[in-house]
C-alpha cells in the first residue's frame, strides 16, 4: 500500500500539468486543421515566434515540414516527462495515410499559459501501418 501511495505521490506533479499542456497542443492542432495559422501561432513560445516572425511563415513551415501535424488523422497523447528541467510531451500522430509518427513537444510555462517551445520528430523504427 505504501509503495502504491508513493507511486501516486511521485506521479502527481506531472499529472497535474498534463491537462493544460495537452490542451495547448490539441488546440494548436485544431487550428492547423482549420488553416488558422494566426491562432496556431498563439500557442508558440516567444522564441518560436521570434524565429518565424509571422503566422504565415510559421504555417508554411508546419504544412511543408510537418504534414502529419498540419493534417493529422489521429492524435494520442502519451507520457509527459521532465528531462534536464524541461517538460516534454510525447505525442503519437497517425497521418492521413495511416503512418504513425512520434513527436516530442517541448513545453514552457509563460504568463500567457503553456506554450510550445519546439517539436522533435522522433525516429519511428518499428512503427507504421
Amino acid at each position: 500500500m505504501r509503495a502504491l501511495l508513493a507511486c501516486l505521490f511521485l506521479a502527481f506533479p506531472a499529472t497535474a500539468q498534463d491537462a493544460p499542456i495537452q490542451s495547448t497542443i490539441e488546440r494548436q492542432l485544431q487550428a492547423f486543421q482549420a488553416d488558422d495559422f494566426a491562432t496556431a501561432f498563439t500557442f508558440a513560445s516567444p522564441n518560436i515566434k521570434g524565429i518565424f516572425g509571422s503566422p504565415e511563415n510559421f504555417g508554411r513551415m508546419v504544412s511543408e515540414g510537418y504534414p502529419m501535424v498540419h493534417r493529422p488523422g489521429a492524435v494520442k497523447m502519451l507520457e509527459l516527462r521532465e528531462v534536464s528541467g524541461l517538460l516534454w510531451q510525447r505525442v503519437m500522430i497517425t497521418d492521413q495515410m495511416g503512418r504513425t509518427h512520434m513527436l516530442d513537444y517541448q513545453m514552457i510555462e509563460t504568463p500567457e499559459g503553456w506554450q510550445i517551445n519546439g517539436v522533435q520528430l522522433l525516429k519511428s523504427e518499428g512503427l507504421g501501418a
